[in-house]
């Protein structure tokens, strides 16, 4: 059984849970926060710049993709 619920609804759900099982539920959430954080990946300004550039120096020697080359390359790098 599919079950729909507000924000609203779900935190007016949370403040009738016991002190104790407002603060286990307040922990794991900050666990899940803390990994997300953690797993988030940054690319530099010079990283992206030497992308551009990488980029343009392909364009100018003629290295070219067709978008549609472009997608499946990508859809193949996500699996």
């Amino acid at each position: 059984m599919k079950t729909t619920i507000s924000l609203d609804g779900l935190w007016q759900a949370i403040q009738t849970l016991p002190i104790n099982n407002q603060k286990w539920l307040a922990s794991k959430l900050q666990e899940n926060i803390s990994k997300e954080e953690n797993n988030t990946e940054y690319i530099s300004k010079e990283e992206i710049l030497a992308g551009i550039e990488e980029g343009l120096m392909d364009l100018k020697a003629g290295r070219m993709q067709s978008f549609d080359d472009f997608i499946k390359e990508l859809e193949n790098e996500a699996v």
